[in-house]
């Protein structure tokens, strides 16, 4: 019977734990921070090993962020317990950078819509609808998912859109989603949904100031087509 080399049989320079104290988060490789937050293993794994299987399954992070917890857990020594875990980092994460898009980003251009999501959404294999809320001054609040899916009326609501941009006091947003067919030409769909939260926007005093489209590497902004 073949048991693994559990990691307080490595040498101490070798243990992402102790790694991590000595040089800090930066230097440790993704295998290494997820090592660290499972803590422990199996018998038969060690927490690396683990951690490896995770990025096996899950071969990105954001694959692993969209992952649910029932998916987590399919995985040899992830438990509900440790998916939990691993999922509250990652969610706080996705807060932190939020959370820092909203101190420095300034929108005066669509490019400056398309750059702050184009990296996050250019590959995603799913449409994903985000709104980018703005203060008076144009400066993003914040950004959130609101939906996951083909891109329709149904899924993308006026009153569940706009509940959160009224509770933050936005002034303004612009709506964000792509193609993941790489090409960002709008479908007819794509105006009727812009359309109909445009006219949303304009009954509670909230200005829908442009739709932008994610291709790979280039964007539709519907503003700039005089589509909006």
């Amino acid at each position: 019977m073949q048991y693994s080399i559990r990691i307080k049989d490595l040498p101490e320079a070798e243990r992402p734990r102790e790694r991590m104290e000595r040089l800090g988060p930066e230097a440790l490789s993704n295998r290494d921070l997820l090592a660290v937050l499972l803590r422990t293993g199996t018998r038969r794994a060690s927490a690396l090993q683990v951690a490896d299987e995770l990025m096996v399954r899950f071969p990105s992070i954001r694959e692993l962020a969209e992952a649910s917890v029932e998916e987590l857990a399919t995985v040899r020594g992830i438990g509900r317990a440790k998916a939990i875990h691993i999922l509250a980092a990652l969610e706080l994460a996705k807060r932190l950078q939020d959370h820092r898009v909203s101190e420095l980003d300034l929108i005066s251009s669509p490019g400056d819509a398309a750059d702050i999501v184009m990296e996050d959404m250019r590959r995603l294999d799913r449409e994903h609808f985000v709104i980018l809320m703005l203060n008076t001054k144009h400066r993003v609040m914040a950004k959130k998912v609101v939906s996951i899916g083909h891109l329709n009326a149904s899924l993308v609501h006026p009153r569940e859109l706009f509940k959160d941009v009224i509770r933050r006091s936005s002034a303004a947003v612009i709506l964000v989603h792509n193609h993941p067919s790489g090409d960002p030409t709008p479908s007819e769909e794509d105006l009727a949904v812009t359309r109909r939260l445009a006219e949303a926007g304009k009954l509670l005093g909230i200005s829908v100031l442009d739709h932008i489209i994610v291709g790979e590497h280039r964007y539709v902004s519907l503003r700039e087509q005089g589509l909006l």
